[in-house]
C-alpha cells in the first residue's frame, strides 16, 4: 500500500483528499504547515507527496527547495495550488516537483496523476534497493457501507412468523413517505437526499464508484455529500 502524504493549510482540503485516497486504498498522513510536513517527512518513508504552495508559515515552494537542497527529496512530490502562475508551477517543476494540480481539483485528475507518479517511482526503484511490492498500487477493495439491519417485525395474528427483512427500495420508500412536508425546505431535502444515498449505497453494497455512475454525481461532490448529511459509508 503506497503512503501519501499530503500538505495543505485547509483542513477542509486535507479531510477530503484524505477521504478519498484512503477510499482508494492508499495509507494518509497529514501536515497543515510546512513545519509538521518537514518533521512526518523526515522521520517516515512516504512514496509520494501532495504539497500545497500557499501556506501560512513557509510556502510550499521554498519547503521543496530546502528539500531539494538538502539531498532529502526522497519521494515524488505534486504541487496543488488555486491561485499558481505559470511561472510558480515551472520553478516547482524545474526545482524537483514532477507534476502540479490546480485547485479545486478533479478527482479523476487527482488519481490519474497519484497513479502516473507512483507507476513511474515503481519503474525507477532498484530492485536491489527496494522490494517491488513497496510500491505495489494494486487496490483494497472497496470499503463496504454496512448498514445496521431492520428489526423483524413479527405478524399480529402468528407470533411465531416473521416478516423478511425490508429491501433497501422499500426502506428508501418508507423514508420518503415519511418525510414532512410542512418541514423547512432544507430539512425536508436532506432527509430525502439521505434516503435517497443510502438506498444506491445498499443497492450497489458501498461501492463508491458505482455509486457516483448511479447517481450522475462527480465523486468530489458524492463524498462532500455523504459527510455533509451524516452517512456512514463504512
Amino acid at each position: 500500500m503506497a503512503d501519501i502524504l499530503i500538505v495543505d493549510d485547509e483542513i477542509g482540503v486535507r479531510e477530503l483528499l484524505s477521504e478519498v485516497l484512503q477510499d482508494e486504498g492508499y495509507s494518509v498522513s497529514l501536515a497543515e504547515n510546512a513545519a509538521q510536513a518537514r518533521d512526518l517527512h523526515l522521520n517516515k518513508r512516504h512514496d509520494l507527496v501532495l504539497l500545497d504552495i500557499w501556506m501560512p508559515d513557509m510556502d510550499g515552494v521554498s519547503l521543496l527547495k530546502e528539500w531539494a537542497a538538502q539531498q532529502k527529496l526522497t519521494a515524488p512530490v505534486i504541487m496543488m495550488s488555486g491561485h499558481a502562475t505559470i511561472e510558480t508551477a515551472v520553478e516547482a517543476t524545474r526545482i524537483g516537483a514532477i507534476d502540479f494540480l490546480e485547485k479545486p481539483i478533479a478527482l479523476t485528475k487527482l488519481l490519474q496523476t497519484i497513479e502516473s507518479a507512483l507507476t513511474r517511482r515503481t519503474k525507477q526503484a532498484s530492485p536491489s534497493a527496494e522490494k517491488a511490492s513497496d510500491y505495489s498500487l494494486q487496490r483494497e477493495p472497496e470499503t463496504e457501507y454496512d448498514p445496521a439491519p431492520p428489526p423483524l417485525a413479527t405478524r399480529p395474528a402468528q407470533a411465531e412468523a416473521v416478516r423478511p427483512p425490508l429491501s433497501a427500495r422499500e426502506m428508501a420508500q418508507q423514508t420518503l413517505a415519511a418525510i414532512d412536508v410542512d418541514a423547512p425546505l432544507r430539512e425536508a431535502r436532506d432527509n430525502f437526499e439521505r434516503a435517497y444515498l443510502v438506498y444506491h449505497l445498499e443497492k450497489e453494497s458501498g461501492s463508491m464508484t458505482r455509486v457516483a455512475e448511479s447517481t450522475g454525481l462527480e465523486r468530489t461532490h458524492l463524498y462532500r455529500k455523504l459527510k455533509q448529511l451524516g452517512i456512514d459509508k463504512r
